[in-house]
């Protein structure tokens, strides 16, 4: 039954799995290409000979979903990537990084990206968001998506006697093994839904708003404030907030030699939760800082209640390492 499903249908099943996955939707577009694999190699007479119509058919859905998301970069810039971040169900530090890897590679990354977990969904975006001219977007864009498709329909070719094992495995339990499968995934789902909510209601007391930080910055001293969001970010979003100090996450002793742990710290992000911001102001506690907090709703807060913004164009501003001494403080 299995075999007459796949053949008849087979084409259309791969090319709607991989549409639906390159447009972020959770659905199983690998196991989709891995299982056409091994039933080709199972049925070379059949089905085998529709290996390269639905390779290029995966490669053609890859390069739609990837350009509805590339077309949002394009329109919608930075917005685009923040309605990521929220969505997203690993930590907002997660996006960064990939915006950092975009940052550092360009559009070549998206060559393997596919390969890494949840950066393609980040870098596609990006690459429109940046201005990438759309031909070479959909050079490297093709390449990844060829890679990853051959990658799927080979693994399943090598290991069809395994598969097919599982397959067979699978049919004595029937409906079974398909609700269970369905059960663990929405198991796994949940848990890091609720992993998120968790640490966001856990910082939703310890933050500033963006009026009491206002205030704060006129007294003696004021707080230090760090903007902490990626190069990337700021080269789409090219304004700080007046005073602000560029750190990084993930060079905490530059601020533990710099900056005594009586100072006041105040640190901003883009992303919507702010968890950036959170987890890195949980770090300097930790670190002995006694008053460290994420400013709430991050930049776009601030920009929202109409407080001034600083362009970097005319600040020139320089990473902390360089632009801070202790004397500043």
């Amino acid at each position: 039954m299995l075999h007459d499903l796949i053949e008849q249908y087979g084409p259309a099943l791969v090319f709607a799995n991989v549409l639906a996955g390159s447009l972020g939707l959770p659905v199983p577009a690998m196991p989709a290409l891995v299982l056409f694999g091994a039933m080709a190699a199972m049925h070379p007479g059949s089905i085998g000979q529709q290996v390269a119509p639905v390779l290029v058919l995966a490669v053609f859905a890859t390069l739609i979903g990837d350009s509805v998301w590339f077309l949002a970069g394009r329109l919608y810039g930075g917005n685009t990537l923040k309605t990521l971040c929220k969505l997203s169900l690993s930590r907002d530090t997660c996006v960064k990084k990939t915006e950092r890897f975009f940052g550092r590679w360009g559009v070549r990354v998206l060559a393997v990206a596919k390969f890494i977990p949840g950066l393609s969904i980040v870098s596609v975006p990006m690459a429109g968001a940046m201005g990438t001219p759309y031909r070479q977007f959909l050079g490297f864009d093709g390449i990844g998506a060829a890679l990853w498709s051959s990658t799927g329909l080979l693994i399943g070719v090598l290991f069809a006697p395994q598969i097919d094992m599982m397959l067979a495995g699978a049919s004595h339990l029937g409906r079974m093994a398909a609700v269970v499968i369905v059960v663990l995934l929405a198991l796994y789902t949940l848990y890091r839904w609720q992993r998120r909510r968790q640490l966001i209601k856990k910082l939703a007391n310890a933050r500033i708003t963006v009026d009491d930080l206002y205030r704060a910055m006129s007294g003696k001293p004021p707080p230090v404030v760090f903007d902490i969001r990626s190069e990337e970010k700021r080269k789409l979003d090219p304004y700080i907030i007046p005073g602000a100090i560029f750190a990084d996450e993930r060079k905490l002793d530059e601020i533990l030699s710099k900056f005594p742990l009586e100072q006041k710290l105040v640190i901003y992000c883009s992303c919507p939760n702010e968890i950036s911001a959170a987890w890195m102001a949980k770090q300097l506690a930790e670190a002995g800082y006694h008053d460290v907090v994420p400013l709430l709703g991050g930049i776009d807060a601030w920009r929202d209640s109409g407080h001034p913004l600083e362009s970097l164009i005319s600040a020139a501003c320089e990473p902390i390492a360089v632009q801070i001494t202790p004397k500043a403080i």
